[in-house]
């Protein structure tokens, strides 16, 4: 619901025991407060171990150039002077959905318990727009130089939606203060890659395993972690459609063989594209929980009389 409703629900029934507690509950920034504390740090260690692991395997594993043979689609074909038109025009996808994103995030009525909370979406939509772009240039002339530009946007999106799981189920400042480092850290990967390509070193693991860190940890938040806003589970929606764009991705040329018209690969953009579409569409309905069940509070407007 609208914060001004909000407040006024929990204003109709501060007279009452209830009441009491909605208030108390509802001032400054919560965390998850749905278990008990010894679950709770047990859920942070298996997150700071997580991460602990993915840095020694980015670290450790050997390092592995980008493969040319990446770049060799299935669908050549022209049109109207564009080379791989479909892999260019179905990068459209991501254009319309982080436009969408974008007016969602900035439309007054979205419900965000605190402003700063705009942040991360905000980025997020800025991210899947940027992919758009990217990929287009890279698909007008397939090679490692272009492939840059394709990528950067890609950890934008990935990093920031970490971050807005954070906010949304975990602690509002703590999602806040990850999002600067995980896009520093998730660009880090795409510059450290294209550096090595250059210098005859190519080593594309750290962006591998940055890409397997971020979809394992957003489910995790999704699982063990609910979020203080409805609609919650579209997230589910955006690992249905990863995994689709993924295996699209992979059968590339055996799906344009088999219909002679669209191959994998541009059907991997529709698929990527569309897997943003949850978050927009849960942006634009989704409300506060009840604040007797939810399980974080977000920060409220209310104060403590004098």
């Amino acid at each position: 619901m609208p914060i001004g409703r909000h407040a006024r629900r929990i204003v109709a029934r501060a007279g009452t025991a209830d009441g009491r507690e909605a208030l108390r509950t509802n001032r400054g920034y919560s965390v998850d407060r749905s278990a008990p504390a010894t679950t709770m740090n047990t859920r942070t260690l298996l997150l700071i171990g997580f991460t602990l692991l993915a840095v020694a395997l980015a670290v450790l594993l050997p390092a592995t150039p980008q493969p040319i043979a990446y770049h060799d689609f299935a669908d050549k074909r022209e049109a109207y002077g564009i080379e791989n038109f479909l892999d260019v025009l179905s990068n459209l996808t991501f254009a319309v959905v982080g436009a969408a994103g974008l007016l969602a995030v900035l439309r007054p009525r979205t419900c965000f318990a605190a402003p700063a909370e705009r942040w991360p979406y905000f980025v997020f939509a800025l991210g899947v727009l940027l992919t758009a772009a990217g990929s287009c240039y890279y698909h007008l002339a397939p090679n490692n130089e272009t492939l840059f530009w394709d990528r950067l946007p890609m950890t934008i999106s990935f990093m920031s939606l970490i971050s807005a799981q954070i906010v949304d189920r975990v602690d509002v400042r703590a999602g806040l203060l990850a999002l600067v480092p995980m896009l520093l850290i998730g660009a880090g990967t795409v510059v450290y890659w294209i550096v090595t390509e250059r210098q005859g070193r190519g080593n594309v693991v750290p962006y591998a395993v940055l890409q397997a860190y971020a979809v394992i940890v957003l489910l995790k938040l999704a699982l063990m972690h609910p979020s203080r806003y409805t609609h919650g589970n579209a997230i589910y929606a955006v690992f249905a459609g990863y995994l689709l764009a993924k295996g699209f991705e992979h059968f590339d040329r055996q799906i344009f063989e088999l219909t002679g018209s669209v191959s994998g690969h541009t059907l991997k953009h529709v698929a990527a594209g569309l897997a943003g579409l949850p978050v927009v569409a849960k942006l634009w309905r989704r409300r506060l929980a009840d604040p007797t069940s939810a399980p974080a509070e977000a920060p409220h407007p209310l104060r403590q009389p004098a």
